[in-house]
């Protein structure tokens, strides 16, 4: 920035127009405050923080992690564009208040955005490595990790990562997606976007039995499949349970199940669950699924009743996507997951944390 009067130095960094009478052309805004498509584009413009070393100096409760990988998929590719869709899909600037809440969440905790793991195409075992070290090392510092996909296939290595970090706790899942993902394999990869499920169960990093998924539909996987997954005792609650029983008590029900053992549970949302006249941006849409509205609800509910460890938001392909409308599903995903967390350590009888220097609210809604 260049250099300013001083009493231009004076006005509102991060200050809104209200606050430069006649409407001064040269007022100053911090990075944070600037309009969404302005600046650097990490998730809602909060601090880039990719270094390890940083990052456990800033010590924040909630920390963003890209996972650009889409190398495992078995239909249309682009997933490994989407933790940059998620983080410029919004209008907001500076703070944010959740209407659903009642909470401005980055009063009550501190996040940032910890950057990408360092993905190359064409290696899924490389690729899944440094997810996975990614992960573990961001869960080092006591963040919870929310991580931005990428294809399903990067559950695997981050669910694992943080099941070794929360141990000997155990660690249960609760996995939104059209599908079960829990195939041994696809055209022989044991490692594809629909497997992850069944590799951690296989690898000892979740019991079967702590698995929850919610939204399955279609026409996919087979009875083999089903079968194996009753086996390892896994529970499920498909679409057409919602649709008799409604979203939300399906939702307390499988919050229930997800309790039942694990002390820590580890939030898998594929946005295929979301019906694609709603999110079309995806690798394997299937008609049928959740309204948005349902989707975010859940997420409030299970991250207001649960411990969360980690979660993570996965198969949004920015080439199938319309105006943005699967990214923003994604996004907001992700702040309904901040705001509930932030709304707990309001219940708990916790202050405020000090000002992270997000400045006050110059944004507009339409």
């Amino acid at each position: 920035m260049c250099a300013m009067p001083d009493e231009r130095d004076r006005q509102a960094r991060g200050m809104n127009d209200e606050a430069a009478p006649g409407g001064d052309p040269y007022t100053a805004y911090d990075d944070f405050n600037l309009p969404a498509y302005a600046g650097l584009p990490s998730f809602q413009k909060l601090p880039w923080i990719p270094d390890l070393e940083d990052l456990r100096a800033a010590r924040p409760d909630v920390a963003i992690v890209g996972a650009p990988f889409d190398d495992a998929v078995s239909h249309r590719p682009g997933a490994r564009f989407g933790p940059r869709a998620i983080r410029q899909a919004s209008y907001h600037s500076g703070a944010i208040n959740s209407l659903q809440l009642e909470i401005e969440p980055y009063d009550w905790i501190s996040v940032v955005d910890a950057g990408d793991a360092p993905v190359t195409p064409m290696n899924i075992e490389r690729g899944h490595a440094v997810i996975e070290r990614k992960v573990a090392d961001v869960a080092s510092t006591g963040a919870v990790p929310i991580i931005l996909g990428g294809d399903h296939s990067i559950t695997y290595p981050s669910a694992t990562a943080i099941a070794r970090h929360v141990a000997p706790k155990r660690l249960g899942i609760v996995h939104f997606d059209a599908h079960a993902d829990a195939a041994n394999s696809t055209w022989g990869t044991l490692r594809s976007h629909g497997a992850p499920m069944r590799r951690l169960i296989e690898s000892g990093a979740v019991a079967g039995r702590n698995f929850v998924q919610v939204g399955l539909r279609g026409y996919w996987p087979g009875a083999e499949t089903m079968e194996w997954m009753r086996e390892q005792g896994m529970r499920w609650h498909l679409m057409t349970e919602i649709e008799e029983r409604g979203a939300e008590t399906v939702i307390a029900e499988a919050i229930d199940q997800a309790l039942d053992g694990p002390e820590l549970i580890y939030l898998s949302v594929d946005i295929d669950v979301i019906d694609p006249g709603m999110a079309p941006g995806t690798g394997t849409p299937e008609p049928g699924g959740m309204l948005t509205r349902e989707l975010l609800r859940a997420v409030r509910q299970i991250v207001g009743r649960v411990e969360l460890a980690g979660m993570d938001v996965v198969e949004v392909s920015p080439p199938f996507d319309q105006a943005e409308v699967t990214a923003a599903a994604a996004h907001r995903c992700v702040l309904e997951a901040i705001s509930a967390l932030a709304a707990k350590r309001r219940a708990s009888g916790a202050g405020p944390i000090a000002d992270l220097g997000a400045g006050t609210d110059s944004s507009g809604g339409g």
